[in-house]
């Protein structure tokens, strides 16, 4: 996927991406005007899709008979699109299927990325049902001026770590587009490309006259995994399947349209979870920047880079002195090593007691960094040692096309 309607119809879709003037969110742009944040609220109400309410993630609870990821409970991932008639699907004992990515465009991923995997794994795991994984390393040639052949390496190199991230491998398909398109699946895209005019999709993905025709081409590639036939080895004989796609809020557009398409060509509509970005570490003005290293932490970083980054470089929330911080407290909601806590520490006793110390000024931003530093460092270690023993012959095995043993059982 890029850098994851009920009420949406033909003219509504046209209405993206999102260029007002406080804020621009697309599959490829992700900016708020002036050094503000992403406003959410606005965001929900222009693309149509529904919040994330208690009611639900207390259903999701009851029917997994577990306690919600911590990303569920804290408001990560915080809209969707019809999450509730997967729920009445599992509730009936019929199944459902997963469908997210990855834009294969850099070496190591950074923490944000992760976020998108981490809360699939749980959703694979909770629900038990199969996934798909779509590596768009055709997309990426297009946009990052990638060779064909740069972009099918990073394809794998990002799949180890995916595959890191812990998903079972009797229920996951890991896919690239170079090597997997065609047969079925190409058939899919050609149904959904009839339906799409080039206003359509000008008026959805921003394209413009100086566009190559290859970006005009591309949203029918993310479009159609969320249609079981794509995928005849898997899910022959179960075209009604549903799928629920996790994905960062930016990936709407393309599944706005596929849900406007979906039942012209007789498939049912995806729903999707969807997520808030993950913060630089400068502050909540977009997406981190892959051309600034010290905006992101990456799962390739050391202990020391850790440590360096988050001392030197993310915002605080603090007052400037410590007499001012211990009578005025911290600024919750523009401190990133509060928010990088929110996502990443699972103990949520431990997290509001931060929140409390901290916004008392009974903490300091120095303490606050240093426990943040140890939660990463030991996040990062087990990825790196999750990912030192993802092999050659494993990516292999993610990326056969073959039936999943255990796929709904």
């Amino acid at each position: 996927m890029a850098e994851h309607d009920s009420s949406v119809g033909g003219s509504a879709v046209e209405s993206t991406p999102v260029e007002e003037e406080s804020q621009v969110v697309s599959p490829w742009e992700v900016s708020a005007k002036a050094g503000g944040k992403i406003d959410y609220d606005k965001l929900i109400e222009k693309f149509g899709c529904q919040r994330l309410d208690q009611s639900l993630i207390n259903r999701v609870e009851r029917l997994t008979s577990s306690r919600a990821h911590v990303f569920l409970r804290r408001g990560v991932f915080f809209a969707h699109r019809d999450l509730n008639e997967i729920l009445d699907v599992y509730e009936r004992g019929e199944k459902f299927y997963l469908y997210t990515g990855r834009g294969p465009s850099s070496e190591a991923l950074h923490l944000g990325h992760l976020v998108p995997f981490m809360f699939t794994k749980y959703l694979q795991d909770a629900f038990k049902v199969p996934l798909v994984i779509q590596l768009t390393d055709d997309e990426k040639c297009m946009w990052k001026n990638l060779s064909v052949e740069e972009s099918r390496r990073l394809a794998r190199e990002n799949a180890k770590d995916i595959i890191a991230c812990g998903f079972d491998i009797t229920r996951t398909f890991i896919f690239s587009d170079f090597d997997y398109v065609g047969g079925a699946f190409y058939q899919n895209m050609v149904r959904v490309a009839k339906c799409v005019t080039f206003n359509k999709v000008a008026g959805i993905f921003g394209f413009t006259p100086e566009d190559h025709i290859g970006k005009i081409s591309f949203p029918p590639v993310q479009a159609v995994p969320s249609f079981p036939s794509s995928f005849p080895h898997l899910f022959a004989g179960n075209d009604n399947l549903r799928c629920l796609i996790p994905c960062a809020i930016d990936q709407d557009p393309y599944f706005r349209m596929t849900r406007d398409v979906a039942p012209r060509i007789g498939y049912q509509k995806p729903a999707l979870i969807e997520s808030s970005f993950f913060p630089a570490l400068q502050g909540e003005t977009g997406k981190m920047s892959a051309s600034d290293p010290n905006s992101a932490i990456y799962v390739t970083d050391t202990p020391k880079d850790i440590k360096n980054k988050v001392n030197r470089h993310a915002f605080s929330g603090g007052q400037d002195s410590i007499e001012n911080h211990r009578k005025y407290g911290a600024n919750l909601e523009v401190d990133i090593p509060v928010k990088y806590l929110s996502f990443f520490l699972e103990d949520d006793d431990e997290l509001g007691h931060i929140k409390k110390e901290y916004g008392a000024g009974r903490l300091l931003t120095g303490e606050v960094k240093k426990l943040l530093i140890e939660v990463l460092s030991k996040l990062v270690e087990r990825h790196q040692k999750a990912r030192a023993s993802v092999t050659d012959g494993m990516v292999d095995a993610f990326m056969s096309v073959r039936p999943l043993p255990h796929m709904f059982s």
